[in-house]
C-alpha cells in the first residue's frame, strides 16, 4: 500500500523507530536472503517504521546496485504493513540517483544524510538539502548531524521552499539548538531523536516534544527496546531509570571507547543473540573479543 503522508507523519513521530543492520555473508557481500528474515523480524517486534541502509546499515559502505536490492528486498518483505524510508546522500548527484532508486523500488521516504566529508557553510547545506529534496515525490526526514548541521532559521526556510520536506531528525544531541528549531519551525515537521544510543537522550528529547527516536540496539534487544519505549511514552519513571542504568549507562560507556562502535556493537549483539549478519566493513572494525564478551555480560544482565 501506498502511505498518505498523514500517515507517514503519524508512524515517525509516535511509535518506536529503528534501523536495521545490513546482512553481509563470510566474504563481506550482501545476503539478500539473511537481509529478508531480519526486516521480516523487525516488522514482527512492533516498530511503527523501519529505516533501511541507514547509519546502522552502513549506508556510507554500499554499493549503488547493494542499495537497490536492500531497498527491493524491504518493500516487497514489509509488503506495506509500516513506512519504509531509505537513506539518500554523499554528492548531489548520487543523492538523486539514490532517491529515484527508493522511488522505483516502492519506499515511502528518504533519510536525507549529510553532505560528503567536507566543511560547509549553512547556506550550502541548505542547497544541498533542497537540491535532492526537489528532486524526489517522496517525503523527506533531514538528519540534522556532522557537517550537515542546519539552524532553526534555516530549518524554517526550507521547510517553507520544500513541501515534501516532513521531518528533522536530530544527530547533534544539542537540547538548546533543537528546542529553539522546534520552537521557530513549529509542528510543521515532525522531530525524531537521531543520536547515537538515542535512548540515553530519550528523556530530554521527550521533554521539548520530541516524541520518538530510532533505537540501534533494537537490532539486539528489541523487546527491552519496546519496554523502555513504552514506560517512556507512559511516564513509568521507574522502568525508565532501572533499564538507564542497568543497560544504557553501561552500553554507552563501552560504546565510547573505540570510534565506530556505535555501529560495530550493534552487529556483535545480533551476533551474540543468533542473529549474524556478518561484520562491519571498513573503515569500520568489528570489537575485540574482550569487548565483546563485556556486551554479552551487559546482554545476559537484561534479558
Amino acid at each position: 500500500m501506498a502511505f498518505s503522508v498523514e500517515q507517514i507523519r503519524q508512524a515517525l513521530g509516535n511509535g518506536l523507530l529503528s534501523f536495521p543492520i545490513t546482512d553481509f555473508d563470510a566474504e563481506g557481500r550482501f545476503d539478500a536472503e539473511s537481509y529478508r528474515q531480519r526486516i521480516e523480524w523487525f516488522v514482527g517486534n512492533d516498530v511503527s517504521a523501519v529505516f533501511i541502509a541507514g547509519g546502522t546499515g552502513e549506508f556510507f559502505s554500499l554499493s549503488f546496485e547493494e542499495y537497490q536490492d536492500i531497498c527491493r528486498i524491504a518493500v516487497e518483505t514489509v509488503a506495506g504493513r509500516v513506512p519504509v524510508i531509505a537513506s539518500a546522500g554523499r554528492s548531489i548527484p548520487d543523492a538523486k540517483a539514490f532517491c529515484k532508486a527508493a522511488e522505483a523500488a516502492g519506499v515511502d521516504g528518504i533519510l536525507l544524510m549529510p553532505p560528503y566529508l567536507t566543511e560547509c557553510p549553512a547556506e550550502g547545506v541548505a542547497d544541498y538539502a533542497k537540491a535532492v529534496i526537489d528532486s524526489t515525490s517522496l517525503q523527506v526526514i533531514y538528519y540534522n548531524r556532522g557537517n550537515g548541521i542546519l539552524d532553526a532559521e534555516s530549518v524554517k526556510r526550507l521547510a517553507a521552499s520544500c513541501p515534501n520536506l516532513v521531518g528533522l531528525k536530530d544527530g547533534v544531541g544539542n537540547i538548546a539548538a533543537l528546542n529553539d528549531t522546534i520552537k521557530t519551525v513549529g509542528d510543521r515537521l515532525v522531530y525524531i531523536g537521531g543520536v547515537p544510543t538515542a535512548e540515553i537522550f530519550a528523556e530530554a528529547y521527550l521533554a521539548i516534544g520530541v516524541n520518538t527516536y530510532s533505537s540501534a540496539v533494537f537490532n539486539f534487544m528489541p523487546e527491552m527496546a519496546n519496554r523502555f519505549y513504552k514506560a517512556l511514552r507512559g511516564g513509568d519513571q521507574a522502568t525508565v531509570n532501572g533499564i538507564i542504568k542497568d543497560f544504557f549507562v553501561p552500553f554507552c560507556r563501552l560504546r565510547d571507547t573505540k570510534k565506530g562502535y556505535a555501529v560495530s556493537l550493534i552487529k556483535a549483539g545480533a551476533d551474540l543473540i543468533g542473529r549474524p549478519a556478518g561484520d562491519v566493513r571498513a573503515p569500520l572494525t568489528m570489537p575485540s573479543a574482550q569487548d565483546k564478551k563485556a556486551l554479552e555480560a551487559i546482554i545476559n544482565a537484561n534479558r
